[in-house]
């Protein structure tokens, strides 16, 4: 495009037509209209860029590209002097282009918002290093207390910081560098002067070369008034200074402002591996004032009165509800509106991304399909709020196309309201509908968003009906008085708290949290007053010193009710919690009694363990903690579950077994990534269990009985398996700060505690075949491949059928099984009167023991009886291949059933044995001694 031809399309004038891309712009943008035609009369060279410009997508790389040719075409050396003019013609031209790209209908939301923020990263950047180098020239470069040159960083904010800039957009940028010091002087060490304030020179400069208004316009308008106490604050902060102060003064609504924080720009004095590192010491500083290591829930309360004043500014700014009579929004600010759309991103992310990283991303639309996805919100939830957000940015783009203001404000008048559809391709109708659903529907994912899941009001929004304490009046009389013993206790729980506590809250807390309990009593179990309220008791004194906890179960009056009630049914529970508080935002997810999906868990939790990193390094500690949380958040849901009676208790434990079984998985990967000199991408190592994970019947607390096999010639395999090995045990049974997973029991490995940690296949199978007893190869019945190499887990299987399908004399077989009875007995003895449902004969033990004799004995003639099916099913298997009657077998198996039913019961009450009246079980005892006398004789 030649510079007469730009003269003529940027006036609009018939002489010639305008280009079929700026059609719609010019007709709908006064704003494009004025620019384009001054552009074409003062700057023709940078007019003829234009068209190029439109014709394909603004990437970050078309946005540099358009800086390059603005320098080409600007006077010689112009720019190197003063780059202030060729900063804002650029900006000229990227408006002009994005503003035909959009009305237009060829650029996404995306593509307008990353090429804005695209140009604002890089007009900081050059505007930034040009004024860097002239004060360097006067002064030298600044330096830190080590002498070391150093930089300013510009670390941008909001949107700038989450590459979502609106066309018209501020940026909110704050000014940090590493630490104070000198800079290194002028020509001959002259004229130094202490850092700081050679960046806080340089922070000047930049926000007005950047903001000034000229007869070209200006760059960006540079709002600085997040750094630290805001305008009253200094200009520039130091590293030491910004940590200070979030550990100090830093408030709740900050922490979302630097949510979205990143380094945008560098002086350019120091080197990118300066910059490298002075971007991880101030990640290491940001990253805990932004995210707790707990699941922050006291950020709810925040993020409501953070909303709440936003609201209360715009209706006093706009007068909406009072003068304001036309009918408009404030698309950003108002209800349902932009902002709404950003909180519900926000919030999660404050409260769940200190122990998720994979929650961190700054991206508003990448957050919330992250989250849908995670379901952490409901997937279509977050398609309604994705979908609003797409509706209500391009609206904001809309009205500040037409003049470049900095405007969100729809107004009322049907004319401006038809102009802005037309804008967006649509009808006024359908402009309206739109705008009225998506509103609806954000103000709808809030309110939820806020509001207390399994409350009284089924989450739907609604606040609880007497505040955030959300005590029911529910026309109960008072409680009655407590015991003088219980109420001691109370009133000693108080006293202690307020003598040591900093905080009053705390206490006014816990004594709402009292006061609601003593109000739910009338719908609890019939669980005696002392027991439940003593549970509540410990776990409020576990958890007084974490306010966010005691927050989470104030504002959402639903949870704590579910709360109550699980610990009235279960000590077991109550005691989960006391040791586990972490778990308890899984009460908010309205899907805990819904049956566990664990293959997309297991995913997530991979993601976030891979995102967990410190300098870049993989953190071990840290990962081996969200390992733990995510355990112990899933038992719980199980928990919930099974105290709801959702569950049988083998239903129950086949999901505690595969989830076992992942998080082997996990931490053999783990444990993998810590092997020194590995020599091999994949380990061809694996995981056997037996005992209670082997045979799918693990409990809440059962150990992990493993086997550790590998099959790899080569010769350096030993050694590293052996330390995998190590590593794989560390991450299962090590106390962190989180908690523990399993205790871990390798015994049954060849040669017992005198063996290998870890055994090559070959020589696991010599053993067997050669070396194993008896009662190990009674281990082998309920062993299976959990987690490794899929290969040699094949391989494991046929050797253990194999095995198992091994001839025996029936007679030493039966007299081996019985002393291997006698001596367990022996070491379990029983003096009380009572039945113990698990070691006394006629008990589960005998029921075990003589599946593990049929499939010895009978496996060789009816292969049906080596699969790893579980104990009931291989009694009937036995009974239909003849080996006795298949009434017998079904008492037997419901003998099995009810044992493993009752000792659940009196675990989940923290009974020490697990042992009843024997009149209670006399007919299921008879059943099992009978088959015993019949199969293996007495004992």
């Amino acid at each position: 495009m030649t510079p007469s031809a730009a003269e003529d399309p940027a006036t609009g004038s018939g002489a010639s037509p305008l280009p079929p891309a700026f059609e719609a712009a010019h007709r709908h943008s006064a704003y494009f209209r004025r620019t384009l035609a001054a552009l074409g009369t003062r700057h023709p060279r940078m007019a003829a860029l234009l068209p190029a410009m439109v014709a394909a997508p603004l990437v970050p790389e078309a946005v540099e590209r358009c800086w390059q040719d603005v320098v080409a075409a600007s006077p010689p050396g112009s720019v190197a002097t003063d780059p202030s003019r060729a900063l804002r013609q650029a900006r000229q031209l990227l408006m002009l282009a994005i503003i035909a790209r959009d009305v237009g209908g060829e650029a996404r939301l995306e593509e307008v918002c990353h090429a804005i923020s695209a140009w604002g990263e890089l007009s900081v950047q050059i505007a930034l290093r040009h004024i860097a180098a002239e004060l360097a020239a006067t002064h030298g470069v600044p330096l830190d207390a080590s002498e070391r040159p150093q930089d300013l960083l510009v670390v941008g904010m909001g949107k700038l910081g989450g590459n979502e800039l609106n066309v018209s957009s501020d940026i909110d940028v704050i000014y940090v560098f590493r630490e104070d010091g000198e800079t290194a002087g002028g020509p001959g060490g002259t004229r130094r002067i202490a850092s700081s304030e050679f960046f806080h020179r340089l922070a000047r400069r930049l926000s007005g070369m950047l903001s000034d208004i000229t007869e070209d316009g200006f760059v960006f308008r540079v709002d600085t008034r997040l750094r630290p106490n805001g305008d009253s604050g200094p200009l520039v902060a130091s590293f030491p200074m910004l940590e200070q102060y979030f550990y100090q003064q830093g408030r709740e609504w900050e922490r979302f402002a630097w949510l979205k924080g990143r380094v945008i720009a560098d002086s350019g004095l120091a080197g990118d591996e300066a910059r490298r590192r002075d971007e991880a010491t101030l990640e290491e500083a940001i990253a805990p004032f932004v995210f707790r290591r707990y699941l922050d829930f006291a950020a709810i309360e925040s993020l409501r009165d953070l909303h709440a004043l936003i609201r209360s500014e715009v209706d006093r700014r706009e007068g909406r509800s009072e003068t304001r009579q036309d009918g408009g929004c404030d698309v950003k600010l108002g209800r349902g509106g932009i902002r709404e759309v950003e909180f519900c991103a926000q919030l999660l992310q404050v409260v769940r991304g200190g122990r998720d990283p994979t929650l961190r991303d700054r991206r508003t639309l990448h957050t919330l399909e992250v989250l849908g996805q995670r379901r952490l919100i409901d997937p279509q939830a977050a398609r309604r709020l994705i979908d609003a957000y797409h509706l209500l940015r391009r609206i904001e783009h809309a009205l500040q196309y037409q003049e470049d203001a900095q405007t969100h404000w729809l107004p009322g008048d049907p004319e401006v309201r038809a102009r802005i559809a037309a804008m967006l391709g649509m009808a006024p109708d359908e402009f309206e509908a739109r705008l009225a659903a998506a509103r609806d529907q954000v103000q709808a994912e809030f309110d939820a968003l806020l509001s207390d899941p399994g409350g009284q009001h089924g989450g739907n929004g609604a606040p609880p009906a007497n505040g955030a304490t959300g005590t029911r009046d529910n026309g109960t009389a008072p409680p009655a008085p407590l015991d003088a013993a219980l109420q001691a206790r109370i009133d000693a729980l108080h006293e202690g708290r307020r003598y040591r506590m900093a905080k009053p809250e705390t206490q006014r807390r816990i004594d709402q949290l009292i006061e609601q309990a003593l109000r739910e009593r009338p719908d609890l179990p019939g669980t005696r007053e002392e027991a439940w309220l003593g549970r509540l008791l410990e776990l409020l004194e576990t958890i007084a010193g974490r306010p966010a906890y005691l927050a989470l179960l104030v504002q959402f009056p639903g949870a704590f009710r579910r709360l109550l009630s699980m610990i009235a049914r279960a000590k077991w529970a109550a005691e989960y919690l006391t040791r586990h508080p972490v778990v308890l935002d899984e009460l908010l997810d309205g899907q805990i009694l819904e049956a566990p999906t664990l293959a997309p868990w297991e995913r997530d939790l991979r993601l976030s363990i891979g995102a967990t990193t410190r300098q870049g390094e993989p953190d071990i500690e840290r990962r081996m903690d969200i390992l733990r949380e995510a355990h112990h958040a899933q038992l719980f849901r199980l928990l919930a579950q099974d105290l709801e009676e959702r569950l049988t208790v083998e239903r129950l434990s086949d999901h505690l077994s595969e989830l076992a079984d992942r998080i082997v998985a996990i931490a053999l990967d783990c444990a993998w990534q810590q092997v020194r000199q590995p020599h091999r991408e994949t380990p061809r190592f694996c995981v056997v269990a037996y005992g209670r994970l082997g045979g799918k019947e693990l409990g809440y607390a059962s150990d992990l009985d493993l086997v550790f096999l590998y099959d790899d010639d080569d010769e350096r395999a030993q050694p590293v398996y052996a330390q995998l090995a190590q590593r794989l045990s560390m991450w299962l049974s090590t106390r962190t700060a989180a908690g523990h997973l399993f205790e871990i029991d390798l015994r049954l490995r060849p040669n017992g505690e005198a063996g290998l940690p870890v055994s090559s296949l070959s020589a696991f199978e010599s053993y067997q075949r050669q070396s194993a007893w008896v009662w190990e190869h009674q281990a082998l019945t309920r062993a299976r491949h959990a987690a490794g190499d899929p290969a040699i887990g094949a391989r494991f299987e046929a050797l253990r059928r194999d095995i198992l399908a091994t001839r025996r004399e029936p007679g030493p077989l039966q007299a081996e099984v019985r002393a291997m009875r006698r001596r367990m007995l022996d070491g379990h003895p029983n003096r009380s009167e009572l039945f113990d449902l698990k070691h006394d004969p006629g008990g589960m033990v005998d029921i075990e023991f003589l599946v593990q004799y049929l499939v010895l004995a009978h496996a060789a003639d009816h292969p049906p009886l080596l699969d790893n099916a579980g104990n009931i099913a291989l009694l009937n298997r036995a009974a239909a291949a003849g080996l006795f009657d298949a009434t017998v077998a079904e008492a037997v198996a419901q003998a099995y059933r009810d044992y493993r039913r009752l000792q659940h019961s009196l675990r989940l009450n923290d009974a020490r044995y697990a042992r009843v009246e024997p009149a209670t079980v006399a007919s299921q005892r008879d059943a099992v001694t009978s088959l015993w006398n019949a199969v293996l004789g007495p004992y």
